[in-house]
């Protein structure tokens, strides 16, 4: 079998405060930290830019949003020119008046925007009320070949869905990133939060063997919103090889990069003794394009 060339990939997880300025120097310290250990690909959390606005309906936050091409774009595709990494950065976009999605963007090591990934599915759940600011994406599924590796990016509750996990490794991706932001109700933590972080983490370990793929998913941590209820983000932020095995596990209260090693041999491998994509029915599957039956 011939080799293939390694990498390295960064993920962040970090606290975020109420000023947008403040926490893009503070993604900024974190992505020369990466570089720094060695990462190659690096992604932030979900809207990272600032505290995670959807626990709210307000109109006064879309003023939050950003025209892409924009001010983090340029920021953002200078350091990783500098740095020579590849960088995945979650983005509050304004597309036009009245139309905003929440975006990934992927820029590769020489600066240049590679494209974006829009948030295919969206929540609305307490405190989780997504719809009310966020399109649907309309992109679709999208592989980026960048200078290091060729990757996937999904968003946070994308992950919960198998379908868009197996579109986008289909299409021949090593890594598949899912930037996040996903915590605790305080009342129901006591109950429900080792089995919530038990299942996120499971469900995205099943996305990597059922598809032969590393994933990697950065979470933010520290309560956001009222201070008698609001959000716990629950950090645990997780690299995980094609064996669903973990490769690096954040903390569920400290900010945390967490750097490991894709091999894409090590993923020829498993796929060669695991061979889904030769024995799946595509034939069969046409059930998958209804809502229910």
């Amino acid at each position: 079998m011939p080799a293939k060339e390694k990498f390295n990939i960064g993920i962040m997880q970090m606290r975020c405060g109420k000023d947008p300025a403040a926490n893009r120097d503070h993604a900024e310290q974190q992505i020369r930290q990466a570089a720094g250990l060695g990462a190659n690909v690096i992604c932030t959390q979900e809207l990272f830019c600032s505290e995670y606005f959807c626990q709210t309906q307000s109109t006064e936050l879309f003023d939050l949003a950003e025209s892409i091409p924009g001010p983090s774009t340029e920021r953002f595709s200078k350091m990783a020119a500098q740095l020579q990494v590849v960088l995945v950065i979650s983005l509050f976009e304004k597309r036009t008046a009245g139309i905003y999605h929440n975006t990934a963007v992927i820029i590769d090591a020489d600066g240049t925007l590679l494209g974006m990934y829009r948030k295919m599915h969206i929540p609305d759940d307490p405190l989780f009320y997504e719809k009310y600011y966020f399109t649907p994406g309309d992109l679709g599924f999208k592989a980026f070949q960048t200078r290091y590796g060729r990757i996937g990016v999904l968003i946070c509750w994308d992950q919960w869905f198998p379908e868009a996990a197996r579109l986008t490794a289909m299409q021949d991706v090593h890594v598949l990133f899912y930037p996040t932001a996903i915590g605790w109700h305080p009342a129901e933590k006591a109950e429900f939060g080792d089995a919530q972080v038990d299942a996120w983490q499971t469900i995205q370990r099943s996305h990597a063997i059922a598809n032969g793929v590393y994933v990697a998913s950065p979470n933010r941590i520290g309560h956001e919103g009222a201070k008698t209820g609001g959000l716990e983000f629950f950090g645990s932020s997780m690299i995980c090889d094609p064996f669903g095995r973990f490769l690096r596990r954040g903390s569920v209260d400290k900010e945390d990069i967490l750097i490991a090693e894709v091999d894409p041999n090590l993923q020829e491998t498993v796929r060669r003794n695991w061979p889904f994509f030769r024995d799946r029915r595509v034939d069969a599957y046409a059930g998958l394009t209804q809502r229910f039956s």
